[in-house]
């Protein structure tokens, strides 16, 4: 097969071919590797890295010398020494990149730290899971080799007083390997990729879609959506097929897949095969390696150390705040079919980070995980436990039975009477019954969360559904400067962030 005769890099091959170790050994080596890389920089001096080195048991010395962070306590305390271009504050040397990251009710971005070490540990990660296509079964061999469109941020990135930021994968595929550039595979193309109008980018895409021929299409659902249907538009298609008869392939990540497949359906003019990924601004985590499988397979070999904090009550608070000591766990210590968050140490100087994200363990012999949400964006007003992915499923089902498209949604917890009642908005351009939506939405839930079942019952006395074009979610984002790239609409609305909702609804009409 075509994919397996790429000739690589040395130094990449190496590396797509350590060998496989168990779990633990493997998580325990690739600490050992960050501590000894990292022992003389501030953080290793600060939390004695040489010691935790030495000792029998690194990993639980590691957990009870170094604090757990977020985001705020890391830029607070170490990171913001690096913008200013000090060297071997986190990690050895000066950083370069930073990656910027923030949701849509964050006013100000988050800088994360992006190392050359990162940056090719993310490289040697997509190759991985590129060479893992040869288990894939009845692989259209005619796509294999065929153009990559990424449709990412811009490449152009901010110039800083010593460093460049941007969204992670503009700083990604600016990096691309000169090697894999010369094979012609990369779309847009370095010029393209440079815009940073988004409109402007979009229209040199379509303009530019009848020269290539297109096997893989990589980024986040909505915006991949809307530039399938403006080449559709602008070139009179019946779908996307008739301009790239060879895609077959869609890699994604973020978000999930399900809610917007009905409206991808519409685009094709055959099925393709989605692979999902688990890249973060922090790092490339882990990847889909099989067919067979909802589940994406951890990077536990290429310099990530993972830790789990049991996603509860006992660990962290009503508005998903993570307590100051929580009870941490490595990755062969945790359950299958239990919500963790996760914790990650990495060779850009994340050191027991808490990213955000939530995620189960679904086969602990594959090292498999499904992301389940985020610790902030969930609904517990009265006890209802509501994750996000409850919420991707119930839409999925609702989807599928009143054979109608849900590309996006949000979700707000409100007062009602003396209790409380949840608010969904939903983005369909396909005519629905409210009233049956909102009946339907509510049941499946209830067969999702016995919790929840419970609560409507008591306080959570009422749903909430109103339905709205799709564009009115795209003119939500556009209006918080987040189109195109890694930008995500939230499925949670809280605090300051349903206030600006609510006012751009009433700004902005439903017709």
């Amino acid at each position: 097969m075509a994919i397996i005769e790429l000739k690589l890099p040395r130094s990449i091959a190496r590396a797509l071919n350590l060998p496989v170790r168990d779990p633990r050994r493997q998580q325990l080596k690739v600490l050992k590797k960050l501590l000894r890389k990292a022992r003389f920089t501030g953080f290793g001096q600060e939390y004695m890295f040489d010691e935790i080195l030495l000792s029998r048991h690194p990993g639980k010395k590691f957990q009870q010398i170094v604090p757990t962070y977020n985001y705020s306590k890391l830029y607070k305390e170490w990171w913001h020494k690096t913008l200013d271009g000090k060297p071997d504050v986190c990690w050895p040397g000066v950083v370069k990149y930073f990656a910027l990251s923030s949701g849509t009710s964050e006013a100000a971005s988050k800088y994360i730290p992006v190392t050359k070490e990162l940056i090719h540990s993310n490289t040697i990660t997509s190759f991985k899971q590129l060479l893992s296509l040869s288990k894939y079964v009845d692989v259209p061999k005619s796509a294999i080799g065929k153009g990559w469109l990424m449709l990412g941020g811009s490449t152009q990135l901010q110039k800083g007083p010593t460093y460049y930021a941007g969204d992670l994968s503009g700083i990604q595929q600016k990096n691309i390997p000169f090697w894999f550039q010369g094979l012609g595979l990369y779309k847009p193309g370095k010029k393209i990729a440079r815009e940073k109008d988004w409109s402007k980018k979009l229209d040199e895409i379509v303009t530019n879609a009848p020269h290539w021929d297109i096997g893989f299409i990589v980024g986040v659902p909505a915006w991949l959506q809307l530039c399938m249907e403006k080449i559709i538009e602008k070139y009179q298609l019946n779908n996307i097929h008739d301009i790239w008869p060879n895609l077959s392939f869609y890699v994604h990540g973020g978000v999930a897949m399900e809610p917007y497949k009905k409206g991808f359906e519409k685009l094709l003019g055959k099925p393709i095969t989605y692979i999902e990924t688990y890249l973060a601004s922090e790092g490339f985590l882990a990847y889909q390696n099989r067919q067979d499988t909802h589940g994406m397979h951890l990077a536990l070999n290429n310099n990530i150390f993972f830790e789990f904090v049991p996603f509860d009550d006992n660990n962290f608070d009503s508005e998903g705040n993570m307590s100051d000591n929580p009870e941490v766990y490595m990755l062969h210590e945790i359950e299958e079919n239990k919500d963790y968050s996760i914790l990650i140490s990495t060779n850009a100087g994340a050191w027991r980070y808490a990213i955000g994200d939530t995620v189960r363990l679904i086969d602990k012999e594959r090292s498999e995980i499904v992301i389940t949400g985020r610790t902030r964006h969930f609904l517990s007003l009265v006890g209802e436990h509501l994750s996000v992915d409850n919420m991707n499923k119930a839409v999925e089902m609702v989807s599928e039975e009143l054979n109608i498209s849900i590309p996006e949604f949000t979700v707000a917890g409100i007062p009602y009477g003396n209790f409380f009642a949840h608010h969904w908005y939903i983005a369909t351009n396909d005519p629905v019954d409210n009233d049956k939506l909102r009946l339907l939405i509510d049941e499946k839930l209830k067969g999702l969360n016995d919790d929840y079942e419970v609560e409507r019952n008591h306080a959570l006395k009422n749903i909430l559904v109103t339905v709205l074009p799709e564009q009115t979610f795209m003119d939500f984002m556009k209006s918080k400067g987040k189109q195109g790239g890694q930008h995500k609409f939230p499925r949670v609305l809280k605090g300051k962030m349903i206030e600006e909702w609510e006012k751009f609804l009433i700004c902005e009409p439903v017709n």
